[in-house]
């Protein structure tokens, strides 16, 4: 009867494990992706800067995103220098150059990252584990994830 007990709680135990919750969703997430900028594609800095993804800090606590990386299907990859996302604010990673402010950062490319026909945007922490990521198909020119 002990030996019975004894496989019916480790039965109970694996079950347990397997039932377990995910882990919690990331508090820094895409927001939003626009990824085909208004106009011509003419490559000019303007244009590139109409390209962005916008993270949102769901969390209100402030995050460090030092060594986050976003990157498109291709591997075209920015990182996050030191950089502090207030709690419940957000910030636009935009294609082309400019001046890093709390609300835009610059990826500094002379051209085009994100795929008008369809791409997917990963948001990774510092140690290359996924934290997001927000797909599309060919649409509207944007979208909300």
């Amino acid at each position: 009867m002990k030996k019975l007990l004894a496989v019916g709680a480790a039965a109970a135990l694996v079950v347990g494990v397997a039932a377990a919750p995910a882990e919690a969703a990331s508090a820094v997430q895409i927001y939003r992706v626009y990824y085909d900028s208004p106009g011509k594609d003419t490559r000019s800095n303007a244009s590139l800067n109409g390209e962005w993804v916008q993270l949102r800090n769901t969390s209100s606590t402030a995050r460090q995103l030092k060594g986050y990386k976003l990157r498109d299907k291709t591997g075209y990859t920015y990182t996050f220098g030191t950089f502090t996302l207030k709690g419940k604010a957000t910030v636009k990673v935009r294609t082309g150059k400019g001046t890093n402010t709390s609300a835009n950062r610059y990826w500094g490319r002379g051209s085009y990252v994100w795929n008008n026909t369809g791409d997917t945007a990963y948001l990774r922490y510092p140690n290359g584990t996924a934290a997001d990521s927000c797909s599309w198909g060919k649409g509207s020119g944007s979208r909300y994830c």
